[in-house]
């Protein structure tokens, strides 16, 4: 695929090669193809530590990287250790531990203010967030401007996705970029009234967050795979079938254009876990309008 020949792919392979040494340095059976893909899914990271036998059998994600998977520029990267001293592990043991030394580690940000747009991520439970959002009739330069803006906080948030409804513009909207990288321009996606029409290939579990969501995540479930029908900024009608990686960006962007929020995904065990923080977010908000839970 696009992504999995980008020199982010190839970094990640030769990081995995680097890795994979050090784990059969200490007699560790793990494979360079399992680290590899650990590095791709958070999930598959804490099995690889397992089979490379750590400790116990007991290690976790967040015991394994130090803290809960955030996703990557908006979905899946590991974020900051909470042990600051142990930010720059130097011996081969210790970069096992705390693999983030050997990572351009990114997790999403508040960007506040961004030049050359007035736009700004809502935050939970902020009402836009789950009112109806309007199909767009009209393909006008003001849609193409609120699109372009739109890539310049996401990017600004180091995200890699996001719908219209989290800059407060209800409308049927979302750019996403797989990436996370305005250097990779060509692989921006911009969807106007985009609808599923069909999704398969069984189902996968992985750790969410969300920009309107600072500073939590959950495990979420979705499809594998969905074919979508949307419009261009021009109105012009076209197809697309996400696969991986790109279908639950835009699964999990698509759900804010039905008011759907990923914590509504949550097992009632996850969204146990995060209610405290969900809290936070409620006791924060400061809004005009009436929070919407």
């Amino acid at each position: 695929s696009t992504y999995q020949a980008s020199s982010r792919f190839l970094h990640e392979v030769k990081r995995a090669m680097v890795v994979g040494r050090e784990l059969a340095a200490f007699g560790h059976p793990a494979s360079i193809a399992s680290y590899s893909r650990s590095t791709l899914a958070p999930r598959a990271a804490s099995t690889c530590y397992r089979n490379a036998g750590m400790n116990s059998l007991s290690y976790s994600s967040s015991e394994v990287f130090g803290t809960p998977p955030r996703h990557h520029r908006g979905f899946f990267s590991w974020g900051r250790p909470y042990n600051h001293d142990r930010a720059n592990p130097t011996s081969a043991r210790e970069r096992l531990r705390f693999p983030w030394s050997m990572m351009a580690v990114e997790e999403e940000v508040d960007p506040g203010v961004v030049e050359g747009t007035d736009l700004r991520i809502v935050k939970y439970p902020h009402p836009a967030l789950r009112a109806k959002n309007a199909e767009v009739e009209e393909f006008t330069a003001e849609l193409a401007t609120l699109a372009k803006d739109m890539l310049k906080v996401m990017y600004a948030s180091q995200g890699v996705g996001l719908a219209a409804p989290q800059v407060g513009v209800n409308k049927r909207l979302m750019v996403f970029n797989p990436e996370g990288d305005a250097k990779a321009w060509v692989q921006e996606a911009v969807l106007v009234n985009p609808q599923i029409v069909s999704s398969g290939g069984g189902r996968d579990v992985e750790e969410e967050g969300c920009l309107s969501f600072p500073e939590m995540s959950g495990a979420v479930e979705r499809s594998k795979w969905v074919k979508v029908a949307a419009q261009r900024l021009n109105g012009k009608k076209f197809s697309v079938k996400y696969t991986g990686w790109k279908a639950r960006i835009f699964q999990h962007e698509y759900d804010h254009l039905d008011g759907v929020v990923y914590i509504d995904r949550l097992s009632a065990e996850e969204r146990e876990r995060v209610q405290p923080r969900l809290q936070e977010l409620i006791g924060r908000y400061s809004g005009g309008e009436p929070a919407a839970l």
